[in-house]
């Protein structure tokens, strides 16, 4: 073992953990804080880690910072749900408004590698209408991309993930084949492709970003089912394993423990760095260019506690609206008991998908879902028979009783953008002596629209299967979309009318970057997909470091 991973910095006197073995060590080069490094990244996740990466391998010095742990899953992670909520941002957050989300666990992380190191591995695209939403759809807005550009990188992506996919994608244009195979089919699984059939829709196997087959030191996924609280095999392809690696063979510094509290700017409105806290102490790094990238609330409290007497409303908010039109995914669901077993707590929780409503525009709403195959784990389970049913006592004892019989589907849904679904600052601090995020959120009326046709698709399914006992799970708000100016998903520059140039590397006067991969600020792109957003921030990030 190598020590608790939250007592001091792992990544530190020019050495950084090696996950792929145990107690190894990578070199790592390190920057003083009074280095005026080319770029800070903020945030080592979905968007920050592939850009690291690329901003290195492109020859530009760059410094990662994370506030939280650098783990060695092979070595710090357990079968045991209770252990690892450790991977989550489980700092205090005030949330209020119509329907609260729920903050903490599976939707945002604390560790290098972010919330990819908990996520369930989800990988799809974009459906081609969606980059002309506005003109296509009649909704949301167009974006500065044509979905051909878009559909090299995601490619580049899945390669760089090794996604485990089927050999025919049953919806959108034909893409290139996935680097590794689908995944074997759980019992779950195989009940959701039977609901479809019967219902006359597609169904496919999910495209994962969990290996099945070897790759490199990866070994192939066996199946333990704790995808979302951790992969201790490293078969999971998060930034912690696939990217962070090769950011610092490429130069890059990562400083975990490390939490980023307010931004600095000079006279003319340029960033010039970080105020951090490590290890106790408050310190200050130089830079030349400032990127944001902690996700749908980190990054609205850093930008908005940034705020000076040049920019008295946060930084990247000439407009006011930073931290407005928060968007998360619905994700409500419906369970139910089948005679023969089913153990659906073995594999990757979502081994298959319909995207059927994704690509069919015949509803009563705007937008679409998708929903797959589920298989929550015991004590997640107690959680859903508590809340969603009231259960307690001997009836959940009972209840219990049925867990290797129990199936369930569970939508995807894009909620719509609200200004009045937001992230402010409270007057309660942290243990770092910052205000804390405060999260407003409430259901639209087309967000209910979705979320009641998805229930009766996913019942009709179920039903179809022969599953009885059901059950709706009516209030799973809570996996988080990242948000921005006008809840929209796409790139700009902060807090400004025009569209980004990537190909510059200089920091405008509204800042720079962090809608590259946070996607905060953003004036182009239409819609919060309907499906992990993150896979489109990777998809992104690196593109820096190319051009």
């Amino acid at each position: 073992m190598s020590g608790d991973p939250f007592a001091a910095p792992r990544a530190a006197g020019g050495r950084a953990p090696d996950v792929m073995r145990p107690g190894g060590w990578l070199e790592m080069r390190e920057h003083a804080d009074t280095d005026e490094v080319d770029f800070v990244v903020v945030g080592t996740g979905a968007g920050g880690g592939p850009l690291i990466t690329g901003l290195a391998e492109a020859g530009f010095s760059v410094i990662g910072f994370d506030a939280g742990p650098y783990f060695r899953p092979l070595e710090d992670f357990a079968s045991d749900e209770t252990e690892q909520n450790k991977l989550y941002w489980n700092d205090n957050r005030i949330v209020d408004g119509a329907n609260p989300l729920t903050m903490g666990g599976k939707n945002s992380g604390k560790a290098v590698g972010g919330s990819t190191v908990h996520f369930a591995m989800v990988s799809l695209r974009f459906r081609p209408e969606w980059f002309k939403s506005r003109s296509a759809l009649g909704y949301g807005a167009d974006w500065p991309l044509d979905w051909r550009d878009m559909w090299g990188w995601y490619a580049k992506a899945e390669r760089a993930l090794s996604i485990s996919g089927p050999t025919r994608y049953p919806w959108g244009p034909k893409r290139p084949d996935y680097p590794y195979r689908a995944h074997e089919i759980n019992g779950a699984g195989d009940l959701l492709a039977r609901g479809c059939e019967a219902m006359g829709i597609d169904w496919t196997p999910t495209p994962l970003a969990t290996v099945s087959a070897p790759h490199g030191k990866s070994p192939p996924c066996v199946y333990r089912g704790f995808c979302r609280f951790g992969c201790s095999t490293n078969a999971k392809q998060s930034q912690l394993v696939a990217f962070i690696p090769r950011a610092i063979k490429a130069g890059a510094e990562v400083r975990d423990l490390a939490m980023v509290g307010r931004i600095e700017t000079d006279r003319t409105g340029r960033a010039t760095g970080v105020h951090y806290i490590r290890e106790g102490r408050w310190r200050f790094q130089r830079a030349k260019n400032v990127v944001v990238a902690g996700y749908a609330i980190e990054t609205p409290r850093l930008l908005l506690a940034s705020a000076n007497a040049q920019h008295p409303g946060g930084l990247a908010n000439s407009s006011g609206l930073v931290g407005k039109n928060l968007m998360v995914q619905s994700n409500q669901a419906v369970f139910g008991v089948m005679e023969d077993e089913v153990r659906w707590y073995k594999g990757p929780p979502s081994l298959t998908i319909t995207e059927h409503w994704n690509y069919d525009d015949k509803k009563n709403f705007h937008g679409g879902y998708c929903w797959m195959a589920q298989g929550p784990l015991p004590i997640e389970w107690v959680g859903i028979q508590t809340s969603a049913r009231g259960l307690w006592g001997q009836a959940l004892r009972d209840e219990m009783e049925k867990y290797n019989h129990q199936v369930g589907l569970k939508m995807v849904g894009e909620m719509l953008p609200n200004e009045a679904n937001r992230v402010t600052l409270d007057d309660e601090t942290d243990q770092y002596g910052l205000k804390v995020a405060r999260i407003t959120y409430g259901w639209g009326e087309n967000d209910k629209a979705m979320i009641a046709h998805a229930l009766d698709q996913m019942q009709t399914s179920l039903e179809l299967v022969g599953a009885k006992e059901l059950f709706r799970q009516t209030d799973d708000t809570n996996h988080l979309r990242r948000q921005d100016q006008r809840g929209q998903f796409g790139l700009s520059q902060l807090g400004h009318p025009q569209p980004l140039d990537l190909r510059r590397f200089d920091l405008p006067h509204h800042g720079w970057g962090e809608s590259l991969t946070d996607d905060h600020g953003r004036r182009h792109a239409d819609r919060p997909p309907d499906r992990q957003p993150s896979r489109q921030g990777r998809a992104l990030a690196p593109w820096p470091g190319e051009l």
